[in-house]
């Protein structure tokens, strides 16, 4: 155990237990999953789901998921979030600043999900579309003010044991500005595996589960899947595989994102939203391939808000798309949440994105905790 989870369990002891109007649903009968894994369309709303099952011959993998809720996407310093505070909301169950990554408002540091699991002594990843330091995957791993510093929070993950990772934004690692560190090396010093896109294939390493997992898609941010990325199925798998042998009974906690839905929005680009949630289907799919076998396995597909206003217009049909955007930034769209395996019960109906992370901790029967 770390010293920084030693600190996050010290103060969730501490932390009063919430009451139980936090978390509404509270079905009969709740088998306690083994592992979750969280799956997360960063500026992912209906509208981009709709438009990739249009595409997709009006089929998605998310009409498997026989549960479906909403959560409202909202930072404490206004009504549209960011990447930063919407995924520390739920990695962390805080509402926090826009910018913020894995703190509250006061930039106290709040312990992420991921974190716990780990302290727990389960196995954890990441994987992600983006550099391993953007916004989203860092509110699971890091604490710091602003998510714009990417060399502190690539340091963050030499303070932890994160079991598998799979991202870009290596030279935050390796060409660091603020100190001569190679983060890269220290962690082949600490025991990872570590490669790249540039010594070898994703496709052709066979990682050994003794042995904490590192790989690097590209020194900053990975190409578009419509420019040739195609690791994040793959990757998926990999990690469903790799952490489950490495868990033993303790199980896996594990957050894939498909990053890049988000920047389709940015750019008021249908055709990118489309390849990418193509892309994060496809990743979906191994993930319920894996938990239709496993049986204990819990698993959320969600965003941290949509973004575009993406819209599909009138005159549109199954095989041609009209879409239209109202902005390039988020939006304050409600959200949909979809749950599959044992826990996912607790994932119906109207909630705060703060609630996902109550509702994970509730599905482990871990106790929970007062939102902040």
């Amino acid at each position: 155990m770390t010293i920084y989870s030693l600190f996050f369990m010290l103060l969730l002891s501490a932390i009063p237990v919430s009451n139980t109007s936090e978390i509404r649903t509270e079905p009969a009968e709740v088998v306690t999953p083994r592992n979750i894994i969280l799956m997360i369309g960063d500026g992912m709303g209906i509208s981009q789901i709709s438009a990739a099952m249009y595409v997709n011959g009006n089929k998605t993998n998310l009409e498997k998921f026989p549960v479906v809720g909403l959560h409202k996407a909202i930072a404490a310093d206004g009504l549209i979030t960011d990447s930063a505070a919407g995924s520390t909301a739920l990695a962390c169950g805080v509402r926090t600043y826009t910018g913020a990554i894995g703190v509250n408002q006061d930039t106290m540091p709040m312990m992420s999900i991921l974190e716990e699991a780990e302290a727990r002594g389960m196995a954890t990843g990441l994987v992600t579309t983006s550099s391993i330091t953007d916004a989203t995957p860092a509110a699971f791993i890091a604490h710091v003010k602003l998510r714009n510093q990417v060399e502190d929070i690539a340091a963050s993950f030499l303070n932890t044991e994160i079991d598998f990772l799979v991202g870009g934004g290596e030279n935050a690692f390796t060409r660091r500005k603020t100190d001569n560190r190679n983060l890269r090396l220290e962690l082949e010093q600490k025991g990872y595996f570590v490669s790249g896109y540039k010594e070898q294939a994703l496709t052709d390493i066979v990682p050994v589960t003794q042995q904490n997992f590192a790989y690097f898609t590209a020194e900053e941010e990975p190409l578009s899947a419509a420019k040739g990325r195609n690791y994040l199925p793959l990757a998926s798998n990999m990690a469903t595989y790799f952490l489950n042998k490495r868990s033993g009974e303790k199980g896996f906690f594990l957050m894939v994102e498909g990053a890049q839905i988000e920047w389709g929005g940015h750019e008021k680009n249908s055709e990118y939203i489309i390849s990418e949630m193509t892309d994060f289907e496809k990743a979906i799919s191994e993930v319920l391939k894996f938990a239709e076998r496993d049986g204990e396995t819990l698993v959320i597909v969600t965003a941290d808000h949509e973004t575009g206003g993406y819209a599909i217009n009138p005159g549109s049909t199954v095989d041609s798309l009209i879409p239209a955007f109202s902005t390039d930034q988020a939006t304050g769209s409600l959200i949909p949440v979809f749950a599959y395996g044992p826990g996912a019960e607790y994932f119906r109906g109207i909630y705060d994105n703060t609630s996902i992370y109550a509702r994970m901790r509730k599905s482990m029967g871990w106790a929970s905790r007062a939102s902040n």
